[in-house]
């Protein structure tokens, strides 16, 4: 299946001002970018917790309004902090307002420090992944059937309505973002219309055939699944600007610039764009470049300018 290769740009709103994060996603939108998204947490991650961060689904419904032609989303939702019936009906609603731009991004949530602030029950990290599997489900039955009554291990329904239903039929893609390979991926061979985690060529290409099995073993054809990146990117001609961005992701990660760099698209245009095509070799075709706030729009212009055409056909 030959599939069109895809970007966009997650705009992290934490540390930043509205005004920022409105005239970036304005950039984002003029320059042609495909996607463009916000993250699901209610205080900063990999920086001081107790800094500003915009709530994820307020500003994308806000951010949204000021684009006409990306699809929009948040990378991803944390299932536990919403019920999945309430996500679907606040789902199907914004399809609306976009004009049926809305992707359904959403995963089994990780930030247990955010969990225990909010008084957020955490869960093992399989009891988080199952209830994902079943808000799937809920989610894509409340958006095609008139009403709906589950009874799951989690999460039970009883004549649920979600009215009107998402402009798009039978519904907005799912993207689901998770890379275990034991049970998450199995998930997201059941549920997912797209695929989001991060890492190299190398480990994508690992985690890629492990999905295949799964999809195997659900009857689910492996093509009907969208695979994308997200990850540290910045176009620049300037050695010690790209130093710099690895040395601070590798930190927060705890790892070295040089692991980190395998799995970012950091360097000159054609730096990137080379390591573009080693991710589009083993199967990768959507890349979601992270923004953290001061938003660098030199680099998201020269990204959409210098790289992006490169890719388009």
């Amino acid at each position: 299946m030959t599939r069109k290769i895809r970007f966009g740009v997650q705009t992290a709103p934490q540390n930043t001002t509205w005004q920022e994060l409105r005239a970036t996603w304005k950039l984002i939108d003029s320059l042609g970018y495909d996607t463009a998204w916000t993250f699901d947490h209610f205080f900063p991650i990999l920086s001081d917790p107790s800094g500003p961060c915009f709530e994820g689904w307020i500003a994308l419904t806000a951010l949204a309004a000021e684009t006409s032609r990306v699809q929009a989303g948040v990378l991803v939702s944390g299932n536990t902090y919403r019920h999945p019936a309430v996500l679907a009906k606040m789902a199907a609603t914004l399809d609306h307002i976009t004009g049926g731009r809305l992707i359904m991004g959403i995963g089994a949530a990780w930030f247990e420090m955010e969990h225990t602030a909010y008084g957020i029950p955490f869960q093992t990290t399989a009891e988080r992944i199952h209830r994902l599997d079943e808000a799937a489900e809920i989610i894509k039955r409340l958006w095609t059937e008139k009403q709906v009554t589950f009874e799951g291990r989690y999460y039970q329904l009883k004549d649920a309505y979600c009215e009107p239903k998402p402009v798009q039929q039978p519904g907005p893609r799912i993207m689901i973002g998770g890379s275990g390979e034991k049970l998450m991926l199995r998930v997201i061979a059941r549920r997912a219309d797209i695929w989001n985690t991060f890492g190299s060529p190398e480990l994508f290409r690992h985690k890629i055939e492990v999905l295949r099995e799964h999809c195997a073993a659900v009857d689910r054809n492996f093509d009907g699944i969208e695979v994308s990146w997200a990850g540290a990117a910045l176009v620049t001609d300037s050695r010690d600007e790209k130093d710099e961005l690895l040395r601070r992701f590798a930190a927060a990660f705890g790892i070295t610039p040089e692991q980190y760099e395998l799995g970012a698209l950091v360097g000159s245009a054609s730096e990137v764009r080379d390591r573009i095509a080693q991710f589009i070799d083993v199967g990768v075709t959507h890349f979601i470049p992270i923004a953290n706030a001061p938003f660098n729009h030199e680099s998201i212009r020269r990204f959409a300018e210098e790289v992006i055409p490169a890719f388009r056909n």
